[in-house]
């Protein structure tokens, strides 16, 4: 990858987290995960009935490695919230089971389900 296509990769993922509250970074689409990592996130968005974009890295190797650098993370799953990175498929499971994903969502101001409350 030279540096000219860095900063264009960089530039589209500050886009897709700007306009978006949710962002994930994933293998596959929400609907067709192409990892079981990207799917069990996935999954736990959808349980939450959380909105969020889902950015297919498969599709472009420029924002698969961009969004490694950006994050300073090198796996994908990656899950932002309000522009900030909230980790990969192992952090984002120990969030939902011990509630913190349900909180910090909310805190967020984004819409999200709590099964706490049913």
């Amino acid at each position: 990858m030279s540096d000219t296509q860095t900063p264009n990769a960089i530039e589209r993922i500050k886009q897709d987290l700007a306009s978006n509250d949710v962002v994930l970074f994933m293998k596959g689409t929400p609907n067709l995960p192409q990892c079981g990592f990207s799917g069990q996130v996935a999954k736990i968005l959808a349980h939450l009935e959380t909105p969020y974009k889902g950015v297919n890295v498969l599709e472009d190797m420029e924002i698969r490695e961009g969004v490694k650098q950006y994050a300073n993370w090198p796996t994908v799953p990656q899950l932002y919230i309000k522009g900030e990175f909230v980790g990969g498929c192992d952090i984002v499971r120990e969030m939902f089971e011990s509630g913190e994903l349900i909180d910090q969502l909310k805190a967020a101001g984004v819409p999200v389900r709590d099964p706490r409350q049913a």
